[in-house]
């Protein structure tokens, strides 16, 4: 069974940065991404990094937050710069084991990980 573990959130001021993480414990995918949920809300597409290398984001975010993963650690990473309050959310981390042309669709993903919670005030 695979699991996902997200760390590295945490409440910082507009401006910060912060660096998450997730450790996958097992398994080859096809793309992993990272989405976030503000409010108990649907989850809403940030990025995602495919097997090839390419990347896409969500215009929100584009310039501010980079998406990168280390294939020996197996574990990806979403560094996020200038944080703005509406940033303010659980984030989540996601791997599909198949390709897809809906990457930013939650429909994608095969295995998700319990969330990090990230916090910015102005």
């Amino acid at each position: 069974q695979v699991q996902l573990v997200e760390s590295g959130g945490g409440s910082v001021q507009a401006g910060d940065s912060l660096r998450l993480s997730c450790a996958a414990s097992s398994g080859f995918f096809d793309a992993m991404a990272w989405f976030r949920s503000a409010g108990g809300l649907e989850r809403e597409f940030v990025a995602v990094i495919e097997i090839n290398g390419r990347s896409s984001y969500d215009d929100s975010v584009k310039g501010r937050f980079t998406i990168s993963k280390d294939h020996v650690k197996n574990t990806l990473y979403l560094q996020m710069n200038s944080l703005k309050p509406e940033d303010t959310a659980v984030y989540f981390c996601a791997a599909a084991r198949h390709s897809s042309r809906t990457y930013s669709s939650p429909g994608a993903y095969n295995y998700w990980g319990q969330g990090t919670h990230v916090t910015v005030s102005s």
